[in-house]
């Protein structure tokens, strides 16, 4: 039999949706970009109680990444609380090409469903696989279904659930499944599906009791009729809600477009789904780390009138920066840190809250400053070589950075003298007032 992968169509909101007939055999899988819920319309939820729970899970080909979990999450009854954690998925190492999980269910049972879940917000949601089912787990294998839940466009990040029937009720009766899973993309080493659970439903066994999920309280701020989607999680810290809500969210609404306009280059299309989680026991301040921002609920409880909303548009900037795009080109130059945390800087300072005056440099500082000192420093450098030289210095800045195209030779090209000498004037003219 002849099975041929398909790729999913977008249809109403944020769901993706695609049904593959193979003979009797179904496949139907969707995705939704933003829910922490795994709530499909047609694929069950994940189940704590099917034949896969304590069924023994072996890896035959390939290995796992050292950073994820072990092959226990993939049927512990268990569940990522958000696109970004490693531990809580399954994964096979960064930089291969996947591998082969078997599942040995003890016996042979009627088969009534395979189901997998995923979940990561970029390539690593997407599920590309080879089921196989045998009775012996040796040379009597036969292929039961092939799936790619993979867009066919568009960002790929988001909740995979992917369901395999058959139109008889039954798939088959098997002891041992074989998942041949590829990665998802080549372009870079991270193309190795997040798998957070796998379920097998026995044809008559026990009603599936579905995974409890954690209580979770998010916000969803829709941005441009819904264009972009930036969701609020104050799960662990309710007493952020109402502030997440009255205070950031306007912020949110306007910046986050501002933002995307600042930085456009060509062919890019910025992150429409964003996630802005408050920790409860997170030290520091806030971090991103792709489409997900993480943010520390005991500094923000003490600047909530201060520094809290200047500190999201930062992290915001990050989000719509995507420097590590770059790496699809083998030719790219690493971007420096100060000119990413630089230009993130001087959107928050000069850009959304000018009259804090908070990039101003004194004269004790003033002394001792580096245009490549980083954040506000370099904000501050930027902000002066804009005013004087270029003003959409900042925006061809960025297009270098993501590109992986950076050099030093830009400052030559853009205002016709090298960095130091730019850096050497803008000291000079802050020393005089100017």
């Amino acid at each position: 039999m002849n099975l041929r992968p398909t790729q999913p169509a977008l249809i109403a909101g944020a769901l993706l949706c695609a049904t593959t007939s193979f003979a009797a055999v179904q496949v139907v899988s969707e995705r939704n970009e933003l829910t922490t819920d795994f709530h499909f319309k047609h694929v069950p939820p994940p189940a704590r109680n099917d034949a896969a729970a304590a069924a023994e899970f072996t890896i035959v080909e390939g290995r796992r990444d050292g950073n994820g979990g072990d092959l226990r999450v993939l049927h512990d009854g268990k569940l990522p609380r958000s696109e970004d954690e490693p531990g809580e998925n399954f994964f096979f190492a960064s930089g291969s090409a996947g591998g082969k999980v078997r599942v040995d269910l003890g016996r042979a049972i009627e088969i009534k469903q395979v189901n997998t879940f995923s979940w990561h917000g970029g390539d690593r949601g997407p599920q590309v696989y080879t089921l196989s089912a045998s009775n012996t787990g040796k040379d009597d294998w036969k292929q039961v279904a092939q799936v790619d839940t993979r867009p066919k466009s568009g960002s790929a990040g988001g909740q995979y659930g992917v369901s395999i029937t058959d139109s008889t009720g039954s798939l088959g009766r098997y002891r041992y499944l074989l998942f041949d899973i590829a990665c998802t993309e080549k372009k870079d080493p991270f193309g190795n599906t997040f798998f957070s659970e796998i379920d097998v439903v026995e044809a008559g066994g026990p009603a599936p009791e579905p995974v409890p999920l954690p209580a979770s309280h998010v916000e969803i701020v829709e941005v441009e009729g819904g264009r972009y989607r930036l969701a609020v999680d104050t799960t662990e810290t309710p007493d952020l809600t109402e502030w997440t809500r009255s205070e950031l969210a306007p912020v949110l609404r306007e910046w986050y477009p501002r933002i995307i306009q600042l930085l456009a280059s060509e062919g890019y299309e910025a992150p429409r789904n964003v996630q802005i989680v408050f920790s409860a026991d997170m030290k520091g301040v806030a971090a991103t780390g792709g489409t997900r921002v993480s943010c520390a609920a005991k500094w923000y409880r003490q600047n909530l009138q201060g520094e809290g909303k200047g500190s999201i548009v930062h992290e915001l900037v990050h989000v719509v920066q995507q420097y590590g795009l770059s790496r699809r080109n083998p030719k790219a130059t690493p971007t420096p840190g100060w000119v990413t945390e630089g230009i993130a800087d001087f959107v928050r300072w000069f850009l959304y809250e000018p009259q804090s005056h908070g990039a101003e440099l004194g004269k004790n500082a003033l002394a001792k400053a580096r245009y490549d000192a980083s954040y506000r420093t370099t904000a501050n450098f930027l902000n002066w070589v804009t005013t004087k030289y270029d003003p959409q210095l900042v925006t061809h800045l960025n297009a270098a950075a993501r590109a992986g195209t950076y050099t030093e030779a830009f400052w030559q090209q853009r205002t016709g003298h090298a960095v130091q000498e730019l850096a050497d004037a803008w000291k000079a003219a802050l020393a005089k007032g100017n």
